[in-house]
């Protein structure tokens, strides 16, 4: 067993766990207050979801030994045949390390889906949904891309760390549910604006931390591979929050936080499948490449008409297809060129048609047997208070007192919970505030 490179590995899981209440935050800034409970919640319960899928069988299938290029057998359910003392074949990693360590990517790929369906899904149809589109859309994809005998692999696509198998893959997914479930109440025509920018930038910057255990930690050793892919990360990533903020000052004529929040977002999309194949000038290219065409991609929603809540097929869709396939071109040593770019559209579309058929057939069965939407009155009046029984804010203490406590006597007068009879000079009514 290698030590170093086996706590580089588990230290990668720990980063790559922290994305997904990263996204949690991320997501949770992004709704309206009536949804930032449930948004928060949609994330964590894939954390509950697909670990236990991930023991179960998901590990399995996923890298279980190959069934014609397509599927793991079941010869590693629950984890069967795996010890303490297993070492993976390409290095002196304890496989236990290997499995915790994807485990964290097959967490976090259906999660990126939640984002596109806030504010209107039922949370039990969602969770059901979750652990179906982990089960026959992700384990399999991720057969195809990463796992000895898997037909993308054979085919020397480049992935390193999940363009196809995670972004493209979950952006698709998440554009084929949003076309079943449909666009949330007042979609065009009332403000669905952030309600914690904030917390915005929270989430995007947990996600930048646990990225480079993402991306670094796919070379499963601490080496020169690791090192260049946790560079080529940051620089990308820079070159697209600056894309993007560029973009949208000469489009809207401002640099919001929102954006920078977005952009930093699509560099680390982009960079995920490329990184490790190309040089620091071409992880500077692909992400100001992604920086902008995601932020022009964002405003299509409107154009072709789907409720996309947040962005996921704008950012993850969109910045996973240029990092698959503009690394066709940039990768360096003499892999770049027509033939592998060919490859890599090749596989950027199979995974995209694939995963929009079986997440569109997964999306109408949920539909039509246990109910995908929120029911309108629950919808308008807010999915948390409707599927949690709370609120993300307790606002009673902040202009809202009654001048009551509940079970309690009057408060006496002249005290901060006494009612005023009269409004005092210089203040505001309570209709005025």
């Amino acid at each position: 067993m290698n030590g170093a490179d086996t706590a580089f590995v588990l230290v990668s899981a720990f980063f790559v766990m922290l994305m997904t209440p990263g996204l949690a935050f991320f997501y949770g800034g992004m709704v309206r207050v009536k949804s930032a409970l449930n948004m928060l919640m949609m994330s964590f319960i894939s954390l509950a979801v697909v670990s236990v899928l991930w023991v179960l069988f998901g590990y399995s299938l996923t890298f279980g030994p190959d069934t014609g290029g397509l599927i793991g057998n079941l010869d590693h359910a629950g984890l069967s045949g795996l010890s303490p003392d297993s070492l993976t074949e390409q290095g002196g990693i304890p496989l236990l390390a290997f499995v915790l360590f994807q485990m964290m990517f097959a967490v976090l790929a259906p999660a990126l889906m939640s984002g596109a369906l806030a504010d209107r899904v039922t949370f039990g149809a969602w969770a059901v949904f979750l652990t179906l589109w982990a089960t026959l859309v992700y384990f399999p994809v991720a057969h195809w891309v990463w796992a000895e005998g898997g037909w993308l692999r054979e085919l020397e696509v480049i992935d390193f760390a999940g363009g196809t198998a995670v972004h493209i893959n979950a952006g698709i997914g998440a554009l084929a549910a949003v076309l079943v479930v449909g666009e949330r109440i007042g979609f065009t025509k009332d403000p669905m604006r952030p309600h914690n920018l904030p917390l915005v930038v929270l989430g995007a910057a947990l996600l930048w931390f646990g990225w480079f255990g993402f991306n670094a930690g796919s070379a499963l050793a601490a080496d020169g591979t690791a090192a260049t892919m946790a560079l080529n990360t940051q620089i990308a990533t820079g070159a697209a929050l600056a894309g993007w903020l560029a973009y949208e000052r000469l489009r809207h004529g401002a640099f919001t936080t929102l954006g920078a929040a977005s952009g930093a977002i699509a560099g680390l999309v982009a960079i995920t499948p490329a990184g490790a194949s190309v040089n620091a000038m071409g992880a500077l290219v692909i992400g100001a490449v992604a920086g902008v065409v995601c932020s022009w991609a964002v405003g299509l929603k409107y154009k072709l008409g789907y409720d996309d809540s947040l962005d996921v097929v704008g950012v993850h869709l969109v910045g996973g297809l240029v990092g698959t396939l503009l690394v066709g071109f940039l990768a360096v040593d003499g892999v770049g060129g027509p033939a592998q770019f060919g490859k890599q559209a090749l596989g950027a579309f199979s995974v995209l048609a694939f995963s929009f058929a079986v997440s569109w057939l997964l999306a109408k069965l949920v539909q039509a047997t246990i109910g995908f939407r929120a029911d309108p009155d629950d919808e308008t009046a807010g999915v948390d208070q409707a599927f949690h029984a709370e609120t993300a804010y307790d606002f009673t203490a902040v202009g809202g007192s009654t001048g009551r406590d509940p079970g309690g006597p009057p408060a006496p007068p002249g005290t901060a919970a006494a009612p005023e009879t009269a409004p005092r000079p210089g203040r505001a009514t309570k209709v005025d505030a």
